[in-house]
């Protein structure tokens, strides 16, 4: 499992959302110049996020983007999967059943062990909570 550039961009921008926006929508321009992403890019990861509720924009002189709810609400889980998918360290623990060798295998256990450690982090983990961390 490799949460690649789109993800980690996508985290970038739903942080600095939260950090510039007050009550005002944030440029995307702007955006991309504090954090050093390519705006063509950018466009690109903010289409997911806004189809996936996670922003909402509006046009004009005043417009630009902004977040659809508190940065506590968010969990950097959903935000990572709207770009990469579900997240799993193998294939064994990536599908809706059990790996037909789960009985066998010696390392299972230890691949749901990690598969639910890392979803439990990223799950529960907010924006907010990472803001804090940084901030305080």
């Amino acid at each position: 499992m490799i949460i690649t550039t789109k993800g980690k961009n996508a985290l970038k921008f739903m942080l600095d959302l939260s950090i510039y926006q007050g009550n005002d929508y944030v440029k995307l321009r702007d955006i991309a110049s504090r954090e050093d992403i390519s705006e063509k890019y950018l466009e690109h990861i903010v289409s997911v996020l806004q189809k996936s509720n996670k922003v909402k924009s509006a046009r004009g002189v005043n417009g630009g983007y902004r977040l659809t709810k508190e940065p506590c609400k968010y969990s950097v889980g959903e935000i990572i999967r709207c770009l990469e998918g579900e997240m799993h360290p193998t294939s064994c623990t990536s599908g809706d059943e059990d790996c037909p060798n789960a009985s066998e295998c010696l390392c299972y256990p230890l691949w749901r062990e990690l598969d639910s450690a890392i979803n439990d982090v990223l799950d529960n983990t907010s924006l907010q909570d990472l803001l804090d961390k940084n901030y305080n």
